[in-house]
């Protein structure tokens, strides 16, 4: 993580400042916070012309902003191998082991992605088959003979020109998905309302100035996708290659289609926005404004969204797709049916400003992409795991306000829409001053932890979908940051407790009284990659096997994956530990990021495989001993 964050440092753009001092002037200048009802994002249109695009973002704008002027001077790439900051980018099933086991017709048994629903995937830095392993390290993509195990070998790896995002696999089709980034000189400009006082009367207007008197650098990036034919898993071969101007944001696959969504901050040249583009079959399609869809709400900033739609099966048609100008995308929720995207609302005011989330519901069915509802609820998403469709509802579970501010402190709310995204039932006002921690719909409930100094675990009725209700709730010491689906009565949760690693088992079976039925807690300081990314979660209920990245702190970081038993009848057991780390030297200073960090975990038959960017290991489910290790780099 020292190296990633070395290189991030490197490229700190222009934008990532702005956005942070915008922030901060926020914050600054307007303190209180006052509730406010939510806004409806009403239906979208499209532009009639490109001056009504530009008007619209000139006048709908809210200062202050900044306004970036690019140059027609040329771009300067960026290495593969960096990633833009993190300021800039700031931007129906159950889980469990029925939705991320896979049971073949012939061959052994295996683990797939952890998803949240059923049927929709989601793209992953490594992918099996049962049989072969295809593995996203730096920017290689590697395909393995993964299976058995003892002859594990490296059939092919290919190095890309960018920063690798995911993949998916879809039969003899894969999809790799990642960004290509480039410095871009640009003159940045202060947009500001300014008083102007004359005899008839005194009014706001926006005065814009220039940030810097000399030239600066912003960076860019471009998403591309690109689909390989691996009938011949030794010599894949391209045959689709796409470029969508903006950073990657998010990624499923249903079926036979893939949906890629990206995110393209407004800019701007010789006084004239920059349209999004999608090149496809070596032609390069701009996108006109009558198809660029919009809200009639104000805001801080824009960017364009634009949900690209491709057949993996197919290799001649144009990708299908839809842009939006909205606010700056934060999460993303799918369904077997539609794509909900959230974006912030910063509602200003004089004194004041305050916290929404608008919400856009897209239909696609076999790729087809079609905007039907807009709407809106007060308070932040924490992340995909807040959102949830059940039957004809979409239910969403916020924070509004601040933990330890005075002023408006901290509640959480959870709001059930109707599939117009009107609020038609609501519970307010849970947990004051805490936020919510973690989030797990299953079926007609929802399970929250809130935390500020304890970890309360809620659990909350959803059968009526217009009066939501608490049925119970349990208080404990810590946290939990991940909530996964053990069965219809237990949860599982993993979080933290005075620093250190926990794991726990609740017993929701009297709904009125939770419980917590079984726990751990590793005995040092300790984190881990499962905490804020739930896709280096591996739980398998059959084989009562719990499988996470851990990284605990003493006088050295050590690094690797502990495997649990973990199951109702008995206490959590830790069976053992495998790691990549090869020996103190190796360890030494790497608090934050080494090579040899294990990332992912797999099971193929009776193996477990473990994955980091330079190796992959395989021990024995049964004893954990070494059977095989493959070097990636």
């Amino acid at each position: 993580m020292l190296r990633e964050i070395k290189k991030k440092t490197a490229v700190y753009s222009v934008l990532a400042v702005l956005l942070a001092s915008t922030l901060g002037a926020i914050c600054l200048n307007f303190g209180i916070r006052p509730l406010v009802l939510p806004v409806s994002a009403g239906a979208l249109s499209t532009f009639s012309s490109y001056e009504e695009l530009e008007n619209y973002l000139m006048t709908k704008q809210e200062a202050p902003y900044y306004y970036l002027e690019m140059s027609d001077l040329p771009r300067m790439p960026l290495p593969s191998d960096v990633t833009q900051s993190s300021d800039y980018l700031e931007l129906l099933g159950l889980g469990g082991a029925d939705v991320n086991t896979i049971v073949p017709k012939s061959g052994p048994e295996y683990s797939a992605t952890n998803i949240q629903v059923a049927g929709v995937d989601e793209a992953d830095l490594v992918k099996t088959d049962g049989e072969y392993m295809y593995v996203v390290s730096g920017n290689n993509l590697t395909i393995l003979k993964a299976y058995p195990a003892e002859n594990a070998t490296i059939l092919c790896q290919t190095s890309l020109n960018g920063t690798l995002r995911g993949i998916f696999i879809n039969g003899d089709k894969l999809a790799v998905f990642g960004e290509s980034y480039y410095y871009q000189p640009v003159e940045a400009y202060y947009v500001a309302n300014t008083t102007i006082r004359t005899e008839e009367a005194t009014t706001l207007s926006p005065l814009k100035v220039r940030v810097f008197p000399y030239q600066s650098y912003a960076t860019g990036s471009e998403t591309f996708i690109k689909v390989y034919n691996m009938s011949d898993r030794a010599n894949p071969f391209l045959t689709r290659d796409i470029v969508v101007n903006g950073t990657y944001f998010s990624s499923r696959m249903i079926g036979d289609h893939a949906y890629v969504v990206t995110s393209q901050p407004t800019l701007w040249r010789d006084s004239r926005v920059i349209l999004p583009t999608i090149i496809s079959l070596n032609e390069t399609k701009t996108i006109q404004p009558n198809e660029i869809y919009y809200s009639n709400i104000s805001d801080n900033s824009y960017a364009f969204t634009t949900i690209v739609s491709i057949n993996l099966k197919l290799d001649e048609p144009e990708p299908l797709h839809k842009t939006f100008l909205l606010g700056s995308a934060s999460c993303m929720y799918v369904s077997l049916s539609n794509i909900y995207i959230t974006m912030p609302k910063q509602q200003s005011f004089e004194t004041s400003w305050a916290e929404e989330t608008l919400i856009h519901r897209v239909r696609m069915q076999d790729g087809e992409i079609e905007c039907e509802a807009s709407g809106g609820v007060p308070g932040r998403v924490l992340n995909q795991f807040s959102m949830d469709e059940y039957g004809e509802y979409f239910r969403i579970a916020t924070t509004k306000g601040w933990v330890w501010s005075t002023e408006t402190p901290s509640q959480n709310n959870l709001y059930v829409l109707n599939m117009s995204l009107s609020i038609v039932g609501k519970l307010e006002n849970l947990a004051p001053t805490e936020e919510i921690y973690s989030a797990r719909f299953m079926g007609d409930r929802c399970y929250l932890v809130t935390y500020r100094q304890v970890d309360p675990f809620f659990a909350i009725d959803l059968q009526n979908p217009y009066d939501p209700k608490v049925l119970g709730k349990l208080k404990i010491p810590g946290y939990s940051s991940y909530l996964h689906p053990y069965d219809e009565n237990h949860i599982i949760g993993i979080g933290k407790d005075e620093g250190k690693v926990k794991i726990s088992l609740f017993n929701v079976s009297n709904v009125s009284a939770p419980n917590e039925a079984r726990k751990y807690t590793i005995d040092k300081w300790s984190d881990s990659l499962a905490l804020g990314d739930h896709k280096a979660f591996l739980f398998d209920k059959s084989k009562n096997l719990l499988v996470m990245p851990i990284t605990v702190y003493q006088d050295y970081a050590w690094q690797g994956a502990y495997v649990f038993n973990l199951s109702i009848e008995e206490e959590i057991v830790l069976r053992g530990q495998i790691t990549h780390m090869e020996n103190i030297a190796d360890k030494a200073g790497l608090y934050y990021y080494s090579p040899n960090y294990v990332k992912r975990t797999l099971y193929i038959g009776n193996v477990l495989y473990t994955i980091s960017e330079s190796k992959i290991k395989m021990n024995s489910l049964e004893t954990l001993q070494e059977i095989n290790e493959v070097r990636l780099s």
